[in-house]
């Protein structure tokens, strides 16, 4: 019975028009925060971190993405905002879920871009209590959030490292 029952919902969901089947999805599954989060490094290898007001541990700025605002440009607006400075991303980004406060985090790497000065970083919002450069060697304690995307970060340039090693029919394939 439950199966028909299943089976018969899926049809009247096909003949919905486009809009009524995304409000239906929008309505019965779980909604998610999105935000974009940039581990800014020096050409000396440190990290730049931010302190918040309203948190006690060190974090990296970022923020959430604004409605139909693409991701990269978000990423780069946040870290405009809350420190003053223009950065350069590399590479895709890395994707950490959080199930259970239903946040989906896009992490990036980057670097100061071509002529900004990285010296010149201060806390350009009110949310912004304290910045500053850490060698990776001594980061101070780390937010949840951010000790969560450094290792996303480490295990994807880890593995791009193990994939440059393999032999060509082999990258991307990995025993695990």
């Amino acid at each position: 019975m439950r199966d028909r029952l299943h089976l018969l919902l899926l049809r009247l969901y096909r003949r919905l028009p486009r809009w009524g089947r995304r409000r239906v999805v929008r309505t019965l599954a779980p909604s998610f925060t999105v935000g974009a989060m940039c581990f800014i490094e020096r050409d000396d290898g440190r990290l730049l971190l931010v302190r918040h007001v309203y948190r006690s541990r060190w974090g990296v700025p970022g923020g959430l993405l604004q409605r139909r605002e693409d991701a990269a440009v978000g990423a780069r607006r946040e870290v405009r905002e809350e420190v003053g400075l223009a950065i350069e991303l590399l590479g895709e980004p890395r994707v950490v879920v959080d199930a259970e406060p239903q946040r989906v985090d896009l992490v990036y790497r980057a670097r100061p871009a071509a002529g900004a000065d990285p010296d010149a970083v201060a806390p350009g919002s009110p949310e912004i209590l304290e910045v500053a450069w850490f060698p990776r060697e001594a980061l101070p304690d780390l937010q949840h959030e951010t000790a969560q995307a450094f290792v996303a970060l480490a295990r994807a340039v880890g593995d791009e490292v193990r994939s440059a090693e393999l032999p060509p029919d082999r990258a991307g394939v990995h025993d695990r």
